[in-house]
């Protein structure tokens, strides 16, 4: 299957987005410009707002960047830019970019078996891993590594508790063989974290942050969730203020790149925005599952996290909230909702264009009001949930 991506010729300038308090302010976050100056119809994302505050949707954030540009930047609940967000399964995203950066350093290869790099890098785990000698990097980084795990409905302890989630996946037993089939699962992360971090020779956070969140200019930006072992997951844990997400996101529409430096390999970028054991699944990223008349690959993540990449539109769209989970993985209503953030509102605010005689003032003013109004969260928190500054 070709890629979806073609290479974008972007670049960020330095700035800072004028409806930031000045504590919050970067040099290496997006400039600031009116959705005019990029050609879209502010008048439609001032309608997304308003629907948005007036349906009190627990959106808590939600930024739209369009060539290397900053043009809609909408915070809830008295949020700001400054805080992070605990991203769920937006972790598993992040991680495939660091894999692609060890791979391209020939210290990991897709072909690495799990048993091998898990064996020598925690040798007591060895033989749990004996019986599951065909799993490799590339399959759990395509949830098609065939491992069945009895997940507990409420407070399993792979998310809660466990004193060595790497164990718990040495627990597991061989369902299928691998590459068979597609089975989105959270013991592939816990295995995938360890890989990377054995590939990396330090823990994958602090991979992370030398190779990515650093050269990104990233802020606030953390990864918890550690097992008592120091073991974070390439599942869940990692926290980022949603100018951050957009990073990630601008990294991927530029194909790997970072204010001309290639952080992440092109090659990689296509590999891991390209379908493999699902026709909307590559390695931990999405392809065409919130815009499906376009190339758009996105990064997912419980009650509501998002990333999505739209390249011929040369826009990234990024969301946090707290909206509701029921629906399942991929029609969630929080998923629902995402998508018509973007298909009902973002797309036709650039297919309009700029409008003449635009109300300059509307918008912000919008913005102001959303910033203070209620909302009603449409699932339960957890205390990772409180975003922090």
């Amino acid at each position: 299957m070709k890629p979806l991506f073609l290479q974008a010729a972007l670049a960020f300038g330095l700035g800072l987005a004028a409806t930031a308090p000045r504590a919050q302010t970067n040099p290496v976050d997006f400039p600031a410009a009116a959705p005019e100056a990029v050609g879209m119809d502010s008048a439609k994302l001032v309608d997304l707002s308003q629907w948005l505050r007036r349906d009190k949707l627990a959106v808590r954030s939600l930024l739209v960047v369009k060539d290397g540009k900053l043009v809609f930047e909408r915070y809830g609940d008295h949020l700001q830019r400054g805080h992070n967000y605990e991203l769920y399964s937006i972790t598993k995203s992040v991680s495939s970019l660091l894999a692609g950066m060890l791979v391209r350093d020939g210290q990991l290869s897709l072909d690495d078996k799990a048993a091998d790099v898990v064996g020598r890098w925690r040798p007591p785990l060895a033989a749990g891993f004996a019986d599951k000698r065909e799993v490799t990097l590339r399959h759990v980084l395509s949830m098609s590594s065939g491992l069945h795990y009895d997940f507990k409905p409420k407070d399993d302890p792979i998310y809660y508790g466990a004193p060595d989630r790497l164990a718990l996946a040495a627990g597991t037993r061989q369902k299928e063989a691998p590459g068979r089939s597609f089975e989105y699962t959270d013991i592939n992360p816990v295995i995938a974290a360890a890989m990377l971090s054995a590939g990396a020779g330090m823990p994958v956070e602090q991979y992370a942050r030398r190779a990515l969140f650093e050269p990104l200019g990233m802020v606030n930006a953390a990864w918890e969730r550690a097992d008592d072992t120091g073991l974070v997951s390439s599942g869940w844990g990692l926290r980022l203020r949603p100018m951050d997400m957009a990073k990630i996101g601008q990294l991927v529409l530029d194909q790997g790149r970072w204010q001309g430096r290639q952080l992440v390999p092109q090659a990689w970028i296509q590999q891991m925005t390209t379908p493999h054991a699902a026709p909307d699944f590559g390695y931990y990223w999405w392809v065409n599952h919130i815009v499906r008349g376009e190339p758009e690959v996105d990064a997912m993540g419980f009650k509501g996290q998002f990333i999505a990449v739209l390249p011929q539109r040369r826009t990234v769209v990024v969301m946090t909230s707290m909206l509701s989970i029921a629906g399942g993985l991929r029609d969630a209503d929080n998923v629902k909702t995402f998508r018509s953030v973007v298909n009902d509102y973002v797309l036709p605010a650039i297919e309009r264009g700029a409008q003449d005689g635009a109300d300059a003032n509307a918008l912000q003013r919008e913005l102001d009001l959303a910033r203070q109004a209620p909302t009603e969260p449409g699932t339960s928190a957890d205390p990772t949930d409180t975003p922090r500054l």
